[in-house]
């Protein structure tokens, strides 16, 4: 079983008692790429290596943003940082999530896009990068061999219920 928690940003009262209190599979940052964000992420991967709590990767949260009349791709937030920070940080870059009017809608509704628009280029990213969690989850939970605590965003949650997930975790459980 997992237990997936979003976490405000920085390094608070929240973090820190839940990093004491609960042992932790993993932490996925996730920040939007422009600078003032990412000096608050940094604070908090500080915090989180100091705990020995393992970083599962990055994501890049509205990291673009799609016109839906002219097709045209701006950069509201900048782009990139991200990806730089996962650089830095010598982890995988998960991927990048674009603004998106029904991401936000969806969630909104208490209904997600994968569960939604389950075919749309935007539900296949969150596949795609709920996947590349999971399979970090995975790699830390063979290291530590036994499951414990993984924060993450609520968007990614329809992912650990698609059938891609179950099989791959039955797999994981044979082998053991």
């Amino acid at each position: 079983d997992y237990l997936i928690v979003d976490l405000p940003p920085g390094t608070g009262d929240a973090q820190l008692s839940l990093t004491q209190l609960l042992p932790l599979t993993g932490v996925v940052i996730v920040s939007t790429p422009q600078e003032v964000a990412l000096i608050d992420v940094e604070k908090a991967v500080s915090m989180f290596k100091k705990l020995e709590v393992p970083i599962l990767g990055v994501i890049e949260n509205m990291a673009y943003y799609i016109c839906p009349t002219c097709g045209h791709n701006d950069d509201i937030f900048s782009r990139g940082g991200g990806a730089k920070l996962a650089e830095s940080l010598s982890v995988p870059f998960l991927g990048e999530v674009p603004l998106d009017r029904k991401v936000r809608y969806g969630g909104d509704v208490g209904r997600p896009i994968v569960i939604g628009a389950p075919d749309s280029e935007h539900a296949k990213i969150f596949m795609e990068t709920g996947q590349r969690v999971a399979e970090g989850v995975m790699t830390v939970s063979y290291t530590h061999l036994f499951r414990r605590v993984l924060v993450v965003r609520p968007e990614l949650l329809p992912v650990w219920e698609s059938a891609r997930w179950r099989s791959m975790e039955r797999a994981a459980t044979q082998k053991r």
